[in-house]
């Protein structure tokens, strides 16, 4: 049973090949053949590929599932002429905001390939912390979507709803702890994939030294050349911010050093992008699909660009004083801005320009909030009280967000800074704080001590 099971198995393997191959223009086809060369070298030859181990970080957006689709070609045409092939380890990124249409991206592109039942590869997702086997049926912990929500919530006052601080910085962070323990984990691997494009990666390594450098952890050896020192700076900066942000230590996980250290394998010269006239019929293969405001993402890095809309919208109408509309509308012109200095799949422009249309801010409004609720227990009355930030510096901004939003509450503002000084106060004080807030008085408190971020 056994030798049948494995030779089914190998002619299931070679029609995934062929479909792939389908796909692939001649551009992509040569490309291919070359990462197969690289892949080679790095494995110190063709006799040790058979031990080597590949680690790529897959974000369920469109240079992810590329990136994949060539490395999957790359492990079944080295099996098909040779006794042994590499490893591969594929780490899913998801967040309590990841939407479902992206967990459907990860897992039909999975089974597209028939990556599931394969022993050569590991399908692993970071959830709280600790890696599990992914399984898109299996949410993301409730302890998960509560440090969320609380990060979320904290650096959202603390930035005044400043979308990269809120989301984009912090989900870099994790995405460099997934990448730290992903590649350690069972005696570790010998490349992680880097599939980033040159331009974009020299940016957030500029960022990763510049942060670094002011945290004081920055060393003498290159980021890019040595993946296990960028790991570990890049975990103390996570857990010093945790601790400066949250006013608390990051609890630590101890870890067996890796049994092998790690390199870099770029490889993002060889991904020849989708063409344009091939782009859908390659997608289709393994079922990219694309949120209605996805549009200016290409990964979803753990931040759903349908919330980040939802804050420019929510901005414009109650800081600003223009209206959602035009929030919404400042959004999808930034995106398409992007769409002209990057290629875009044709069926995610047009879903770009199709919100564009009568009543599209209202219907995504409501799809925005019901996300936040959702993904992090938030009311739009909590998410537009953080973009305010009215408890930090001593509440410099408490009177201007209750004129705005709470004129009710004016003649309470003495007993809401007492409040928020630790002084005693009535429970309905404390009730509409925790209440319009989305945190706990103490929380408050600490704020109330800090200054808002440049």
């Amino acid at each position: 049973m056994g030798t049948i099971h494995s030779q089914a198995m190998q002619y299931v393997y070679q029609q995934v090949l062929q479909r792939l191959f389908e796909r692939f223009t001649q551009a992509q086809r040569a490309s291919l053949q070359l990462l197969i060369q690289r892949l080679l070298v790095a494995a110190g030859g063709a006799e040790r590929i058979d031990g080597f181990k590949v680690m790529l970080a897959y974000g369920g957006g469109q240079t992810s599932a590329i990136a994949l689709a060539f490395l999957r070609a790359a492990q079944l045409s080295i099996a098909a002429r040779s006794p042994g092939t590499f490893s591969l380890r594929v780490v899913a990124t998801a967040q309590a905001g990841t939407s479902s249409t992206v967990l459907g991206n990860i897992d039909r592109a999975f089974s597209a390939m028939m990556l599931y039942d394969d022993p050569r590869v590991d399908l692993l997702i970071l959830d709280n912390g600790t890696l599990r086997d992914f399984d898109v049926r299996q949410a993301i912990s409730r302890d998960q979507q509560q440090a969320e929500r609380r990060d979320t919530l904290v650096i959202g006052h603390l930035t005044a709803g400043q979308a990269r601080a809120t989301f984009f910085n912090r989900c870099y962070l994790d995405l460099v702890e997934l990448y730290r323990q992903g590649s350690q984990w069972e005696g570790g691997v010998d490349a992680v994939i880097n599939a980033v494009p040159q331009p974009k990666r020299k940016r957030y390594m500029a960022w990763g030294r510049r942060m670094l450098r002011e945290a004081g952890g920055l060393n003498q050896h290159p980021l890019e050349a040595f993946p296990a020192a960028m790991f570990q700076g890049f975990a103390m900066l996570r857990n010093k911010q945790h601790s400066q942000t949250l006013g608390e230590p990051m609890p630590t996980q101890t870890a067996e050093p890796p049994a092998r250290a790690p390199r870099f394998l770029n490889i993002d010269d060889l991904l020849i992008g989708v063409e344009p006239g091939t782009g859908d019929l390659f997608l289709s293969l393994l079922g990219l699909r694309f949120d209605d405001l996805a549009f200016g993402y290409n990964e979803s890095a753990g931040v759903n660009p349908l919330l980040v809309a939802h804050f420019q919208g929510l901005r414009a109408e109650y800081v600003e004083g223009r209206s959602y509309q035009a929030g919404i509308d400042d959004y999808v012109r930034q995106s398409l801005q992007l769409a002209r200095l990057k290629p875009m799949p044709p069926s995610l422009l047009n879903s770009t320009r199709s919100q564009q249309g009568d009543g599209a801010a209202e219907r995504q409004r409501q799809l925005a909030s019901d996300l936040a609720w959702q993904a992090y227990g938030l009311s739009e009355t909590q998410l537009v009280c953080l973009l305010f930030a009215p408890f930090v510096d001593q509440g410099r901004n408490l009177s201007v967000f209750l004129n705005r939003c709470a004129p009710g509450m004016l003649a309470a503002t003495p007993l809401l800074h007492k409040a928020l000084q630790a002084k005693p106060a009535s429970a309905p004080v404390i009730q509409w704080l925790e209440n319009t807030s989305g945190l706990p008085l103490e929380t408050l408190q600490m704020l109330y001590q800090r200054s808002l971020a440049n």
